[in-house]
């Protein structure tokens, strides 16, 4: 399709509303994201990353174009082209973000690793643009690790819109970091969806700190006999933002393995919402699946929604999940505070304790260093 025909069928879809299940818990009244396309707002300053990495490739993307500013040789880090055959393949054009992202992306990146090539170091890209593409292709065999940021300083409300598309070819092995960072003002939507193959590996980790609202969806296709894809995801939301993560993990193939943890942390007025699924076709006999979401209240006035889900095609299978909310523990808040440490200083290392199990699952020190300082950064000092 043209980019004037996407952009029509962007218009002709609706505006999703809380009346359909997969948006209920998120109200979109009062977006509008035409008008904040025509304003073209651009962030005044670089804003600082979270990450401090030693890497073997690293591009920049603004709306000024991609930057890479080194790559290793024998790979392709370099802008996307729009012909390219595979874009599409995973993420269509028949949500209306998704087609928003089709009509109006122009600067994206292409990483793709050719066979049984291994990088020792991570490939990095620090993202702040309205419209963003990623294609990814790991061929057979390959293996290494991408980190991609978002973020922004922009001044005022503001509209992100992200796709990315994941081919983990048989044998691979892919350890993909999503860190979202954007101001507060933004509203942020994000389809990411990946393809694994035979006796591949997805190792996935996804990082919400910034946004105002919006939704992040994460779909893991396992392929191919074999295949393996975890993903840890973790976040903190405060003052009124508002969190929302919709995951699918589809079981096309036997003896798959699937891991879905995520974690997060809510005080002041802020909101989440998981929705998590597990689709077990015909043919994916000997499957395991597993998915949890863990929510930390900060306060009383937080609020998240849980709403774990299976559907099991196939009759050889292991498949659980589980959801939990709780408020911070007044016995362990006392016993810290008894010893000598503010309250400030006490819901740090509970937020510690509360994050520590999907933080170990991290293979990259310095993403699980930066994360863990992230979590602990959003209790005040006083």
């Amino acid at each position: 399709m043209t980019r004037a025909e996407l952009l029509e069928r962007y218009r002709a879809l609706p505006m999703p509303t809380t009346q359909e299940e997969s948006w209920r818990f998120t109200d979109l009244k009062g977006f509008d994201p035409d008008s904040l396309v025509s304003n073209g707002r651009v962030p005044r300053s670089a804003p600082r990353t979270m990450l401090a990495l030693d890497v073997s490739g690293r591009a920049t993307v603004t709306p000024g174009g991609v930057e890479v500013e080194h790559a290793p040789e024998g790979i392709r880090f370099e802008p996307l082209d729009g012909a390219h055959e595979r874009i599409g393949q995973l993420v269509g054009a028949d949500e209306k973000f998704a087609a928003h992202n089709a009509a109006l992306w122009e600067h994206g990146l292409l990483v793709h690793v050719p066979r049984g090539v291994e990088l020792d170091k991570p490939l990095y890209v620090r993202v702040s643009l309205p419209f963003w593409r990623l294609l990814v292709v790991a061929d057979e065999g390959s293996r290494f690790s991408l980190v991609e940021e978002y973020v922004s300083a922009a001044e005022g409300e503001a509209y992100s819109n992200a796709v990315v598309e994941l081919f983990v070819e048989q044998s691979a092995k892919l350890e993909y970091v999503s860190l979202q960072n954007l101001s507060r003002e933004t509203w942020h939507f994000a389809s990411h969806h990946a393809r694994v193959e035979r006796d591949a590996e997805l190792d996935w980790v996804a990082g919400g700190f910034g946004s105002k609202k919006g939704k992040t969806r994460i779909q893991n296709d396992l392929a191919g006999p074999g295949a393996t894809s975890r993903v840890t995801g973790a976040y903190f939301a405060d003052g009124t933002q508002h969190l929302d993560y919709d995951t699918f993990q589809e079981h096309i193939a036997p003896s798959t393995t699937s891991d879905f943890a995520f974690k997060g942390g809510l005080r002041d007025h802020a909101t989440a919402v998981w929705r998590g699924m597990i689709r077990v076709e015909k043919d994916a006999q000997k499957t395991n699946a597993y998915q949890e979401n863990r929510n930390l209240m900060l306060s009383e006035t937080a609020h998240a929604d849980s709403i774990p889900g299976l559907e099991i095609l196939a009759n050889d299978v292991r498949c659980t999940h589980g959801a939990t909310l709780g408020q911070v523990d007044r016995e362990q808040l006392f016993y810290l505070m008894a010893r000598g440490l503010s309250r400030a200083e006490a819901e740090r290392l509970i937020v510690r304790g509360f994050f520590q199990d999907v933080l170990d699952r991290i293979e990259l020190q310095p993403v699980r260093e930066a994360l863990g300082a992230a979590l602990e950064a959003r209790i005040p000092q006083g």
